[in-house]
């Protein structure tokens, strides 16, 4: 059974009537054949939302021996991401207001597929670095407006749906980064790191069909706020808990990816135990969000789920800094198992607003924020590393990270509304 975006009876008692999203064309059929092209359309999103950077990174020492930079360029790279996310993430629901969600849907693939290229075929650094931000910039929109659309098409099955995109997403990072180096001695690094803008087209060509399909008010922004129905996000406990709790998680998921690799070499392991074990944290990522929403859903609190991962999350750092050869894989394994806040932070985004415009204005809000937190781990974690002498430090440091997490997580898992204490009158 292709599922209905259509709100069931329960959900619609909790949607105000003049915020309900507009009608598509009436008809089982017509409806059905909709839902199908939205499936697909966030499907092939989800898959595209983390290859532009994991496919990327493997290359980046061959690319600068290529077109003359070193290391202080690719660290930059390393950064861009988090902060194109967190800007994009602020500007997405901007442009969702305007031109509604698929279209803006449509466009930030489209972006990033021409980016793409762009940076394939960039003769500089200075090319390759802009077309880098370009292609980020489409993915750090899609972020945003995927977990709204999600509630839009899909609001009886948003476990269903969030575990479907978050396990594409998993894929995608885990896939392209074993891809990257093979392709790039077969064929070159520029065919590598451009083969990925063809999905993104894909995607953006499914989403193009699909909102020329919907009537004109359907692009309507979802929810058409009354002046006396404004929403001020930053007035929410709530949204501020989801703020801080992804902002901690961001911080340590970039963390890890950057700097693990570098905790194992220096305490004496190999390159390619570092690289594994990168992929092995990765893939925690997959049964997370094949559990974590559908675990989420079913609570009316999930704090302790929270607090479950923040435990294990300061095992697997105190674990690396006393002892980080003897049990790498436990301690790494309890890194992956302890950033599983990320599927239910994107989770409660759509159970803690009535609409999808609301969760589209929130999850630009938390993103943005907590993608911009997010940059000052793998930098600051670096300078620290340098002025201490060791790891311990930094790997302790990110430990105590836990602790706003939980704090903020008390905040992010109570069971109201956004809007009810967010909305003020024009």
């Amino acid at each position: 059974m292709i599922p209905s975006f259509v709100a069931t009876s329960e959900q619609v008692l909790t949607i105000p009537a003049a915020t309900a999203p507009t009608p598509t064309p009436s008809g089982p059929a017509t409806r059905a054949r909709l839902a199908l092209w939205a499936g697909l359309a966030i499907a092939l999103t989800a898959l595209n939302l983390r290859t532009a950077v994991t496919g990327f990174t493997p290359l980046l020492e061959t690319i600068g021996s290529d077109l003359g930079f070193g290391l202080a360029l690719a660290g930059l790279l390393g950064t861009v991401p988090a902060a194109t996310f967190a800007v994009f993430g602020f500007l997405a629901p901007v442009v969702t207001r305007r031109y509604g969600l698929e279209r803006t849907a449509t466009a930030a693939l489209a972006l990033s597929a021409l980016a793409l290229v762009l940076r394939a075929l960039s003769p500089t650094p200075a090319a390759l670095v802009a077309s880098t931000v370009l292609a980020l910039a489409g993915i750090g929109a899609a972020n945003v407006v995927l977990v709204p659309l999600i509630k839009a098409w899909f609001a009886d099955r948003i476990a269903l749906w969030t575990s479907s995109y978050l396990l594409l997403m998993q894929t995608g990072q885990f896939v392209a980064p074993l891809l990257a180096v093979p392709v790039a001695e077969a064929a070159g690094w520029r065919v590598s790191v451009g083969i990925w803008a063809v999905p993104a087209a894909v995607a953006a060509v499914v989403w193009c069909v699909l909102a020329v399909k919907l009537p004109a008010d359907h692009h309507v922004p979802a929810v058409t706020a009354a002046p006396t129905d404004r929403l001020r996000v930053g007035r929410s406990s709530t949204v501020w808990g989801l703020v801080v709790l992804f902002a901690m998680m961001s911080l340590s998921n970039y963390s890890i990816i950057t700097w693990v690799p570098a905790v194992l070499t220096d305490a004496g392991g190999s390159a390619s135990l570092g690289g594994t074990m990168v992929g092995l944290y990765s893939a925690w990522g997959v049964l997370a969000a094949l559990v974590v929403p559908q675990v989420a859903t079913r609570m009316r609190n999930p704090f302790v789920v929270v607090v479950g991962c923040s435990i294990v999350l300061v095992l697997g750092y105190l674990g690396l800094a006393v002892s980080p050869l003897d049990g790498t894989v436990l301690w790494v394994c309890a890194l992956g198992i302890g950033v599983s806040t990320f599927p239910l932070c994107m989770t409660l985004i759509n159970h803690r607003t009535r609409t999808p415009q609301s969760a589209s204005t929130v999850s630009g809000f938390v993103q943005g924020i907590g993608y911009g937190l997010a940059c000052l781990g793998p930098i600051g974690l670096g300078l620290l590393r340098e002025a201490t002498g060791s790891w311990t430090t930094p790997l302790v440091v990110l430990a105590v990270t836990a602790v706003p997490g939980v704090l903020a997580g008390w905040f992010a898992c109570q069971p109201r509304f956004v809007e009810d204490s967010a909305r003020v009158a024009g």
